[in-house]
């Protein structure tokens, strides 16, 4: 597919590891201007330095997206750094396990405070610049949990990733006159760090997919640079499940 998405400037939250990382991966390998964000410095910069071999231009900045005033700082830095925001792909996130029954306001607030404030403040701080590119692009990274399907102990996970889906949609009726679109992917069982720390067992899960495979995070990546090419620049508000076929079982 021929774009003129080349050279953007691209922000991905969470782009050190898991699905952010494969994010990241996908545009850099297509030669953009990518800005992986991340907590620790340490492995923000491993995680760049690994991206930059793939091509394109890689750097990191160090952020806690969980606070307004870090994601204001992420993105005035990478203006003075790239000169632009063209993409914003708000992919960070969490999803620790913790049943209902023993949720404290800690645990929730932890999960809103990354998946949904996280998320909004980040779109919010990037505004100005998205809006000058004249092709600005929002992906937010969601979930097939909260919005299609339930996870016994993923109560709070789920309920924000089903908000976000309703930021997406005002959002992009906010933002269509300034010629940003927003939409938004949703994983499915993706094989990540994340998920092997949860212990599951891999082959059994596969097997319950109908591709029969668990899903790369460079399969969400894909999905996402399609969101920001001038191609889908006639999409905003939408929303596109990456599953294997796995929300089509009964």
């Amino acid at each position: 597919m021929e774009s003129d998405v080349n050279r953007r400037s691209v922000i991905v939250t969470g782009g050190t590891k898991g699905i952010g990382y494969g994010i990241a991966e996908v545009f850099a390998a297509a030669g953009d201007h990518v800005t992986i964000v991340g907590r620790d410095s340490a492995t923000a910069a491993e995680a760049a330095s690994r991206l930059a071999e793939r091509g394109g231009s890689v750097e990191y900045v160090a952020a806690d997206i969980s606070r307004p005033e870090e994601c204001a700082r992420m993105a005035a830095e990478v203006v003075a750094a790239r000169g632009a925001i063209d993409v914003l792909c708000a992919n960070a996130g969490m999803f620790a396990l913790k049943r209902l029954a023993a949720m404290t306001e800690a645990d929730y607030n932890e999960t809103f405070d990354l998946n949904m404030k996280g998320c909004m403040f980040s779109v919010q701080a990037c505004l100005s610049p998205l809006a000058a590119s004249g092709h600005g692009r929002v992906v937010v990274t969601s979930s097939i949990t909260g919005p299609i399907t339930g996870v016994p102990g993923w109560t709070h996970y789920g309920a924000s990733k089903a908000a976000q889906l309703g930021f997406v949609r005002a959002a992009a009726m906010e933002l269509a006159s300034q010629g940003i679109t927003v939409n938004a992917v949703l994983p499915g069982t993706i094989l990540s760090e994340g998920l092997q720390a949860l212990g599951m067992n891999l082959d059994t899960a596969a097997a319950s997919i109908p591709l029969k495979r668990l899903g790369y995070p460079r399969d969400i990546g894909h999905a996402v640079f399609f969101f920001a090419t001038d191609e889908a620049g006639y999409i905003t508000g939408q929303t596109l499940v990456i599953d294997g076929g796995e929300t089509l079982i009964e």
